[in-house]
């Protein structure tokens, strides 16, 4: 049996065939929903203390931490940085993808 390897898109969703803007989406709002358990944890914090950070219920931080990518949009995950006192840069460049 052979193995077929695959040089990564950078974009895990674009690899699994998802359209390019809901790639690009999904991978968005996976970034911002890594950064935020990351603080989660970085700061040693419960789900309780974190939905009082975030300025959400300990529900929302519960989805959160268990990857509910599909109860979050960028706005909200953007929000609940902001209250937590995370500054977030957004950088737009060019597709390599575009002639």
């Amino acid at each position: 049996m052979t193995t077929r390897i695959q040089r990564s898109s950078g974009n895990v969703f674009r690899d699994l065939g998802f359209p390019d803007d809901e790639a690009e989406n999904l991978k968005i709002r996976t970034d911002l929903m890594v950064r935020l358990s990351r603080l989660i944890s970085t700061r040693g914090l419960t789900q309780a203390q974190a939905a009082r950070l975030f300025g959400v219920t300990q529900p929302r931080v519960s989805n959160l931490v268990r990857g509910k990518i599909d109860r979050f949009s960028i706005d909200t995950l953007v929000a609940m940085l902001g209250h937590a006192g995370v500054r977030v840069q957004i950088v737009v460049g060019r597709s390599s993808k575009v002639a």
